[in-house]
């Protein structure tokens, strides 16, 4: 029998819903029995989570990650006992609570780094902490690119069968035009194509969206399409990738994709054009997957939700997705399992 893969869970901004998602997510048996999972992060906020939800569950502090049992019972943390109960006030942004947002990345990055966990599931954090933290990165992908030395990153999202990447996310409108370039939009394409080769989809079906309006219509509304999308199109075909011909309007391509089924997943050139509709279908149960990098990353796909932090609604779904991903993507390496995943803020 296979061995459960070891996920390690980080526990986000210990000042939104992290914890009490992490809490509830803890008793759905289809993810325990699945896989060992372990929380990084400080073990008194789970611990105030868990009495917050009613998770009937005790909070067992591990001395190293090779302590971890996977036993579904209790919530094993790896303590980075970072967090001061004193100072931290529930739904507000602070330089503490975004250091230890970044401590329990940085920790679980060098834990897949090294081979001792399976995979990285991220619960959310707060770039506006994160800043105020003195972190560099504004976000979880840039922190992963940075961490593990990669260099083709990009972000996936995943709701059911609705699958988008992007050329560029977290940056302005002006920048992300900018960086719409042959060589980046081919990168992302490829990127695409390798990590639905891992999750299963022997012939994936591609689409890459347009940045202008009608996809540029010939160049009446702009011609980035003619002069860097098409060549990374061209060059994607001549290496045997299934990927529509030309550039697809922007405003119907999603449609193609999920209600027809045309596409298994679309390319966008940045964050708003694939973010608003992944989130319109899936925004309580969409994962994220940072493509690229040596090791397994998937997240939710919602913020810190400061406004609920504290008061127990908070829906586990989206987190619960993203460990099921990162168990399916963990059994698609297993016979390989030094080899860099091709796919993954």
């Amino acid at each position: 029998m296979t061995p459960r893969p070891l996920l390690g869970i980080t526990l986000g901004d210990p000042n939104g819903i992290g914890p009490e998602i992490i809490a509830r997510a803890w008793l759905l048996p289809e993810l325990c029995d699945r896989a060992r999972l372990v929380v990084i992060g400080d073990a008194a906020c789970i611990e105030r989570a868990c009495a917050l939800v009613g998770a009937p569950l005790a909070v067992r502090r591990l001395p190293d990650i090779a302590a971890a049992s996977g036993d579904g019972e209790v919530i094993e943390v790896l303590d980075l006992a970072n967090v001061d109960a004193a100072q931290q006030v529930i739904g507000t942004v602070q330089a503490q609570a975004g250091r230890a947002a970044y401590e329990a990345v940085i920790a679980a990055t060098d834990l897949a780094l090294a081979r001792q966990i399976d995979a990285v599931v991220t619960a959310p954090l707060n770039k506006e902490a994160l800043h105020l933290a003195g972190v560099p990165q504004p976000g979880h992908t840039e922190i992963l690119a940075a961490r593990t030395g990669a260099r083709r990153v990009t972000m996936m999202l995943v709701a059911g069968s609705f699958r988008v990447t992007h050329v560029s996310t977290h940056c302005a409108l002006r920048e992300a035009i900018a960086r719409v370039q042959t060589a980046r939009v081919l990168e992302v394409i490829e990127l695409t194509h390798q990590t639905l080769l891992r999750l299963g989809l022997p012939q994936p079906r591609l689409a890459v969206a347009g940045l202008n309006p009608h996809a540029g219509e010939g160049g009446l509304f702009g011609d980035e399409e003619q002069r860097e999308i098409q060549p990374a199109i061209d060059a994607a075909l001549a290496r045997g990738i299934d990927i529509a011909a030309a550039p697809q309007p922007p405003d119907t391509v999603f449609y193609q994709m999920h209600a027809r089924q045309r596409y298994d997943a679309v390319v966008a050139m940045h964050h708003d054009q694939g973010h608003i509709p992944a989130k319109l279908l899936g925004f309580d149960e969409g994962v994220n997957v940072t493509l690229g990098l040596p090791i397994i990353r998937t997240s939710v796909d919602h913020g810190t939700a400061f406004d609920i932090a504290g008061t127990g609604q908070a829906n586990p779904s989206s987190l619960a997705q993203a460990i099921k991903l990162a168990i399916e993507l963990s059994g698609s390496l297993a016979s390989e399992p030094a080899a860099p995943l091709a796919c993954g803020q």
